[in-house]
C-alpha cells in the first residue's frame, strides 16, 4: 500500500528500498549503491536531471505523505545521486505518488475524481521491445478486468544520461487501422492512417476490415527501427454496438474497444522522464458516440444513422445531425452497459468533476482545467461544467503527462 493511499503498487522488478519510517537516513549510498543507474553510455542524447526539479518533487511527496520520513535526508541523497550519475531513482512509493499526481494535474481530463485509485505497475527494469509489448498486453488484461475497467499505468524504464528508455510508437495501445482507397473513400478509422502506413512499411498486413486492430509498435531506443506485435485476442476487449429501440442498428456492424490506454505521452516526475508509460481510465460515452464514430474526419456515421432513422437531411435547420448524434450516443451507452463494461455518461461525469474540484479546494489545491476539453461534446450547456471558469492551465506543472517528441 502507498503511504496514505488505498491501492496497490505493483512492483514487477527487483525489490526496491522502501520509504523510511525511522529517523535514520537509509538513502546514503556509495559507488556500489543505487547510483549505478548511470551505467555505460549508450545511444541517444544525454538526459541530465535538474536537481531543483527533483528537490521540488521530493518536498511535495513528503508534504502530502506526512509519514514518508525525513525529507531533508532524502533530498541530500537525491542530490548526491544526481551529482554522481546525472539522475536518480525514485522509490516505488515516489513513483506511485508521482504517477497519480500526474493524473490529478491532467488539465484535459474530466475523470480526475478517482486519481488516487490509479494502479501503478512498476516496470522500470523493462527495456527490451519484446518485454515491453508483453507487459503492454498484460496491462490491457489487467485494466480490462472482465469489463470492470481499472485505471492502470505501466511505467517502463526512464531516460537516463546516455541510456534513453524505450518508446511506444502507437498513440493508444489499441487503435483501429485506416486507409484511403484510390477513389477517396476511407476504410476503417482515418485517425489510424499514419500508424497503418508505418506498420505496413514494417511488414504488417492490412486488410479491408473497418475495425482492424493495429499492431503495437515499440522502439527500444529513439531512432531504432520499431518492432511490431499483433495484439492477442484476450488483450483486446471489444463491445458490439446495438440500440435499445432500433433493431437495424446492429446491422451497421459497429464495435469499439473497452480500454482507452494512452501510450504516446511521457510521464515526468521530479525531473525524471519516463517515455513509455501507457495509462488508462475508462471511456465517457461521448468520446466514442460523439467523436470517434461521429466526427466527419473519423467514421463519419451521422449521415448513415440519420438516413436509417428516416430524418430529413435537406437542411441543417431540421437538426438531423443533433438527432442522429443523440441516438448514436444512446447506442454506445446501452451497448457498454449490456456488455458489463464500465462507461460513464457525460452528465454524471460532469457532476463528479465538480466534486473533485470541491475536494481539491478543501485541501488547498488548485484544479487547472481546459474548458474546451472538460465540457462534453454533446449537450454541453446542459452539464454543470459548462457554466463556470476554471483555474488556468499551467504547462510547467509537474508531475505531468507531457507530449513526447515524435520519432
Amino acid at each position: 500500500m502507498s503511504p496514505g493511499g488505498n491501492t496497490l503498487i505493483f512492483s514487477l522488478s527487483r525489490r526496491r528500498k522502501s520509504v523510511p519510517t525511522s529517523a535514520a537516513c537509509p538513502y546514503a549510498s556509495g559507488p556500489d549503491g543505487p547510483a549505478s543507474a548511470g551505467g555505460p553510455p549508450g545511444r541517444g542524447v544525454a538526459v541530465r536531471t535538474d536537481p531543483r526539479e527533483a528537490e521540488e518533487f521530493v518536498r511535495q511527496f513528503h508534504r502530502e505523505q506526512p509519514g514518508a520520513g525525513d525529507a531533508e535526508c532524502r533530498i541530500r541523497a537525491v542530490r548526491s545521486e544526481i551529482e554522481r550519475t546525472g539522475t536518480y531513482e525514485h522509490t516505488a512509493e515516489e513513483l506511485a505518488f508521482g504517477a497519480r499526481v500526474a493524473w490529478r494535474n491532467a488539465a484535459r481530463c474530466i475523470g480526475r475524481l478517482y486519481w488516487r485509485s490509479l494502479v501503478v505497475r512498476d516496470l522500470r527494469h523493462v527495456t527490451a521491445a519484446d518485454d515491453v509489448a508483453a507487459d503492454c498486453f498484460a496491462h490491457l488484461r489487467q485494466a480490462g478486468n472482465g469489463g470492470r475497467i481499472r485505471p492502470v499505468i505501466s511505467v517502463f524504464a526512464p531516460d537516463r544520461p546516455g541510456r534513453p528508455g524505450p518508446r511506444i510508437v502507437n498513440d493508444q495501445l489499441v487503435r483501429y487501422a485506416g486507409h484511403r482507397a484510390p477513389d477517396g473513400r476511407w476504410t476503417g478509422d482515418p485517425r489510424g492512417a499514419p500508424l497503418s502506413e508505418r506498420a505496413v512499411g514494417l511488414g504488417w498486413k492490412r486488410n479491408e476490415e473497418r475495425f482492424q486492430v493495429l499492431p503495437l509498435m515499440v522502439e527500444e531506443r529513439p531512432g531504432d527501427r520499431p518492432r511490431w506485435y499483433e495484439l492477442p485476442d484476450d488483450a483486446v476487449h471489444e463491445v458490439t454496438l446495438t440500440h435499445p429501440d432500433q433493431a437495424w442498428f446492429a446491422d451497421l456492424g459497429l464495435r469499439w474497444y473497452a480500454v482507452p490506454a494512452i501510450s504516446d505521452m511521457a510521464l515526468e516526475i521530479g525531473g525524471v522522464r519516463y517515455p513509455a508509460a501507457p495509462f488508462n481510465g475508462w471511456y465517457m460515452g461521448t468520446e466514442i458516440g460523439a467523436r470517434n464514430l461521429a466526427d466527419a474526419e473519423r467514421y463519419d456515421l451521422l449521415p448513415v444513422v440519420a438516413d436509417r432513422l428516416g430524418l430529413d437531411r435537406s437542411s441543417e435547420r431540421t437538426l438531423w445531425r443533433d438527432r442522429a448524434l443523440v441516438e448514436l450516443n444512446v447506442a454506445v451507452l446501452h451497448s457498454f452497459q449490456e456488455a458489463g463494461v464500465t462507461m460513464a455518461d457525460h452528465h454524471t461525469e460532469s457532476e463528479r468533476f465538480l466534486r473533485h474540484i470541491d475536494r481539491e479546494s478543501r485541501l488547498g489545491r488548485a484544479t487547472p482545467a481546459d474548458w474546451s476539453w472538460i465540457v462534453p461534446p454533446v449537450s454541453g450547456s446542459a452539464t454543470p461544467v459548462f457554466h463556470r471558469y476554471y483555474d488556468p492551465v499551467d504547462p510547467s506543472l509537474r508531475p505531468a503527462f507531457v507530449p513526447r517528441a515524435r520519432t
